[in-house]
């Protein structure tokens, strides 16, 4: 990774505090509703999730009392968030879990990674994904246009966008809004519900 570790003080300024914190509490019960609506709503089935680059675990803490029956592994590579907020210590560039899970969560750690490593990490995360992904991360166009300096951390690889999608292009189904659906998976979307480009667009019966 670009940095040695996520320790005390990049999780106080981005997580902590109010004024440059990446999202609060209600930012991510908002997404956490939202993903799991999808996931039902689309027939696909949610026993299990992964997070990749948990932080705090205020995602998974949302899935233990909103969803207290779904299995939930969070990873985390910081030395520091792994001690403090319980999660495994994984590298998404070097390991891949021998098992897949119906959800993959992906947020802000890709941009981190130099061009192979977020490569690998790529074909990690597909390997690892049963059904849908989540997947976030900041490219070129939104940090100069759409993001908030203050809660952006500069560090980052602000790569095109083009760098993500020939990547995912051929191995997921783009739903939109940072979902995707493993390409080989039984589920079918209407065309509409799919972004132009994606390798499969079929009809549910």
């Amino acid at each position: 990774m670009k940095r040695a570790d996520f320790d005390a003080p990049y999780y106080r300024r981005f997580y902590a505090s109010e004024k440059t914190r990446v999202n609060g509490t209600r930012e991510v019960a908002r997404l956490g509703a939202v993903l799991v609506g999808l996931v039902l709503f689309y027939g696909g089935r949610l026993r299990s999730v992964l997070e990749i680059g948990a932080g705090t675990g205020q995602l998974r803490d949302w899935f233990r009392v909103n969803r207290p029956s779904v299995r939930y592994l969070s990873t985390e590579y910081s030395s520091h968030a792994c001690a403090t907020y319980g999660h495994e210590k994984r590298d998404i560039s070097r390991w891949r879990a021998k098992r897949t899970f119906d959800l993959v969560l992906c947020q802000g750690v890709l941009p981190y990674l130099p061009d192979a490593d977020a490569s690998r990490a790529i074909e990690n995360l597909y390997a690892m994904t049963g059904g849908f992904l989540y997947l976030e991360a900041v490219t070129q166009r939104d940090y100069r246009s759409a993001c908030d300096r203050s809660r952006t951390d500069d560090q980052m690889i602000f790569r095109p966008a083009a760098f993500y999608r020939s990547r995912l292009r051929h191995k997921f189904i783009a739903l939109g809004g940072g979902l995707y659906y493993r390409a080989d998976g039984p589920l079918q979307f209407y065309e509409l519900e799919t972004l132009v480009g994606t390798s499969k667009r079929s009809f549910r019966s």
